[in-house]
């Protein structure tokens, strides 16, 4: 869930594209944004404050079993930061293919794995920016004379 929450919605929308065999599925809740109170610790480790609302948009779909009901229907959720609908839409329809035991293995290897290497080159691309602008700091100690 984390990784399509924070995955670069066009590569969601491209995977998706590249999908051969794309379930039918319905809606159980149309995407919806609103406020979350954010809430945090002085240090990570004080009292908890409200820190302030980020906007959230969610979405819940189920995917339609097959003929005669041979297949099991799945439902996804997608609860993502931001207001992109089409984003909480395939982040959910996502989360429902992966609950089938059979589809998860290909869709691991072909969607999930790619989107984590993803966000872990922007990771250390972030990183590695801030380190070059990093300062350390030391204080010299005087000597008494």
């Amino acid at each position: 869930m984390s990784v399509l929450a924070k995955s670069d919605p066009d590569d969601l929308i491209r995977a998706w594209d590249d999908l051969e065999d794309k379930p039918k599925w319905r809606w159980l809740r149309k995407p919806e944004t609103g406020l979350v109170m954010v809430r945090g610790r002085a240090g990570g480790t004080g009292a908890p404050f409200n820190l302030g609302e980020i906007t959230v948009t969610r979405c819940a779909v189920v995917t339609e079993g097959g003929e005669n009901g041979a297949d099991q229907s799945y439902t996804g959720q997608g609860y993502l930061a931001g207001r992109n609908r089409r984003h909480a839409e395939l982040a959910a329809l996502f989360d429902a293919l992966l609950q089938n035991s059979e589809r998860r293995p290909a869709l691991e290897d072909a969607v999930i794995k790619p989107l984590a290497a993803r966000l872990e080159a922007r990771r250390h691309q972030a990183s590695a920016k801030s380190a070059a602008t990093k300062v350390d700091f030391f204080t010299l100690v005087r000597g008494e004379d």
